[in-house]
């Protein structure tokens, strides 16, 4: 309903509900508004319409490349033949017992040493941790690590691992080629 509408169709209250209105509210008061900041408003410069791979940019530089797209979920397929031992686990890492910190420069420089060699899936255990409701440090945050940005040239795709590869405390990760990075 429009407000226009809703005015038309509003009743008045009745005495005795004006009342009970009173006696509820009567210690309602009013929030203490927040003093606005002043944004004074800056003309918004034009942003030149991206180049073509092809064409040079204004420096005579080429344009940069984009970045790689975001890591996704392994595919149901691929996900079927790791775990049917069709595609082989290339590497495996373990990250039990280290620290975040740790883990995280040894995750990193795992998977770059992975793509260097050629290597297309990988296994990193995180383990289940130890409380089974909310599961270990390591396994919240290696898939946020694995999204980050300086991760995107070498990670295609991520996804929990198979029971007999170590399940819940376990993931495969798809490695992208070297050669794909330009």
């Amino acid at each position: 309903m429009s407000e226009e509408n809703s005015r038309r169709y509003a009743r008045r209250l009745s005495q005795a509900e004006a009342e009970l209105w009173t006696i509820a509210t009567a210690d309602v008061r009013p929030a203490r508004a927040r003093p606005r900041k002043h944004v004074s408003p800056t003309p918004v410069a034009e942003v030149p319409a991206p180049l073509s791979p092809s064409e040079p940019s204004v420096n005579g530089r080429p344009a940069a490349p984009k970045p790689p797209p975001r890591p996704i979920d392994i595919d149901p397929r691929t996900f079927v033949k790791i775990k049917r031992g069709r595609i082989d686990v290339d590497a495996k890492l373990d990250l039990h017992g280290l620290r975040q910190a740790e883990a995280q420069r040894s995750l990193t420089a795992f998977l770059r040493r992975c793509q260097v060699n050629g290597a297309r899936i990988a296994i990193i255990v995180t383990g289940k941790g130890l409380t089974r409701d909310e599961g270990g440090v390591l396994r919240r945050v290696v898939p946020m690590w694995l999204e980050a940005p300086n991760l995107r040239d070498v990670v295609v795709g991520f996804g929990e691992a198979a029971r007999h590869h170590g399940g819940e405390g376990a993931l495969y990760v798809r490695i992208r080629r070297a050669d794909r990075m330009r």
